[in-house]
């Protein structure tokens, strides 16, 4: 089993941003299930001492559509939300 993307859980701070080396997690592909094996409070704890990384581009195209793409499982737009 490979799992090759989970974007963008991890930038903005959730589960699989708050993984360390050596937990344990569970994968089930049918169940369309990635899970982090740890306790509620280790979750929390974790989640407190998070930063949010730095944006690897802090000016032009790139950064631009750093800041307004929408996921890739919607599509990786910058339009989702405007009316056409």
């Amino acid at each position: 089993m490979v799992v090759g993307h989970v974007a963008p859980e991890a930038a903005v701070g959730g589960a699989i941003a708050l993984v360390q080396e050596g937990d344990s997690i569970t994968i089930d592909a049918p169940a369309r299930l990635l899970q982090l094996n740890i306790t509620a409070e280790e979750l929390e704890r974790r989640r407190a001492d998070w930063q949010s990384p730095q944006p690897r581009y802090t000016n032009g195209v790139l950064a631009k559509y750093a800041k307004l793409v929408s996921s890739s499982s919607l599509g990786a737009v910058t339009d989702l939300n405007l009316e056409l």
